[in-house]
């Protein structure tokens, strides 16, 4: 049953099929495949390995990349519409791939879904997500400045150690040259996706295994909050809220917080790994008068012993189920291979999700991800599954009510709670 898949605007439609139509012709005659990419950033990375393939198969791939603010899903409602579909498109959170219920094939059977942790693998459908990079959410920090601060991050296990860490950054804030220890920001309009997804993952997933989805079911199942955890993670919560730049902390800015991370004044900052790519490019000239300090990334240990960063792809690339499949599915395999590796990880920039890949990318953080990919010390990103809006609804705007004093942590819990069970009961 073609369950959510909506009819797009006429207009839409018509552009799809006029922008791809020769893409899909060629496919039709099984000499070439389509594949709409949500990275925009790396199209001239792909373009080459489309190149690569044809020249080692014959098989032409025509690459469709968007980006730049285009509802990508909408478009493909549209091209389904109009009867053009790409043989492989992008797909992001569970919401993204309900809008294809019985639609995308099961690649399950291929060589590549034993050599990752990383797919998208759907109860009833199984393996309809092929994941081409891995993110990590955690902690991160100027490691020269732990050093300089005689702090060692493997110490930080606890909520006990992180706040005695913080205690004497602070102090020695003028000796370090910094504006404040931690860089979080719980603006609530543009940054609700850092709070109210990311950082409340942690919630729903440190210190856990990555098929272990206690908490994203009790959410899904009204909006409850398992409360004596979350009180745990309040607290840990408020001390960020207390050991931020104040004037970052409720109005500042993604660009601002990042920025000022590379230029080295901050020790810690509430991002993920994906900053890494803006530091060396976007914030590059900042980052190297900072010294280029090396970074690494600790769990959101808001409970002593949790030892987890979270990892995952954050997008996966599908088949649908009526296109060239079996060429489709070889330029998917070919994808995993030593040559094409390469380019993804050295030259894309990527984190390899296969365990077989030998390539580690110049990112600042590719080390300290690599390191807890080895060791298995990872959590999966269940906040994927939270009910859709919910961060920019509801979570991240308590986060930025406890930013902004309005509550201690008890509210914070309350508030909390009261959203997730208004959110899931309407």
């Amino acid at each position: 049953m073609r369950r959510k898949v909506v009819k797009a605007l006429a207009a839409t439609a018509a552009i799809a099929a006029v922008t791809s139509g020769l893409g899909v012709m060629a496919a039709a005659e099984g000499e070439s495949i389509r594949l709409v990419n949500g990275k925009i950033e790396i199209d001239a990375q792909l373009k080459k390995l489309a190149e690569m393939y044809k020249e080692e198969t014959g098989v032409e791939v025509v690459i469709e990349s968007m980006g730049g603010g285009i509802d990508i899903q909408s478009t493909i409602k549209g091209y389904y519409q109009s009867d053009n579909m790409p043989d492989i498109f992008v797909n992001g959170a569970s919401f993204d791939f309900a809008n294809w219920d019985g639609l995308l094939v099961d690649m399950s059977d291929q060589e590549w879904a034993s050599d990752t942790d990383a797919a998208y693998i759907d109860e009833e459908y199984g393996t309809i997500g092929f994941p081409y990079t891995t993110e990590a959410i955690g902690l991160a920090y100027n490691a020269d400045m732990l050093e300089k601060a005689g702090i060692d991050p493997a110490t930080l296990t606890g909520p006990d150690e992180i706040k005695a860490a913080f205690e004497t950054i602070d102090g020695m804030k003028e000796e370090l040259g910094i504006d404040a220890v931690v860089g979080y920001c719980a603006e609530v309009v543009n940054l609700y996706w850092s709070t109210g997804q990311h950082l409340f993952g942690n919630y729903l997933d440190a210190g856990l295994a990555r098929d272990d989805r206690t908490y994203i079911d009790l959410l899904n199942d009204g909006g409850q909050l398992d409360t004596e955890r979350f009180a745990k993670f309040a607290d840990f919560v408020g001390l960020l809220n207390q050991y931020s730049d104040p004037a970052l902390l409720v109005s500042g800015t993604y660009d601002q917080q990042i920025l000022n991370f590379a230029s080295g004044k901050y020790a810690f900052v509430t991002q993920g790994s994906w900053i890494g790519a803006t530091m060396t490019s976007t914030d590059a000239d900042a980052y190297e008068a900072a010294g280029s300090f090396k970074v690494g990334m600790i769990p959101y240990a808001f409970e002593e012993g949790i030892d987890t960063i979270l990892t995952n792809s954050p997008s996966w690339w599908s088949i649908y189920k009526d296109a060239n499949v079996e060429a489709a599915e070889a330029f998917l395999q070919w994808l995993t291979t030593d040559k094409a590796q390469e380019v993804l990880v050295k030259e894309a920039g990527f984190i390899s999700p296969f365990k077989s890949c030998t390539y580690l990318a110049d990112d600042p953080f590719a080390e300290t991800i690599a390191d807890y990919l080895s060791t298995g010390k990872t959590s999966s990103w269940h906040w994927q599954d939270m009910k859709e809006g919910l961060a920019m609804n509801a979570t991240g705007q308590v986060f930025g009510m406890f930013a902004q004093g309005q509550l201690d942590a008890a509210g914070f819990v309350d508030a909390m709670q009261s959203v997730t069970t208004d959110y899931y009961a309407n």
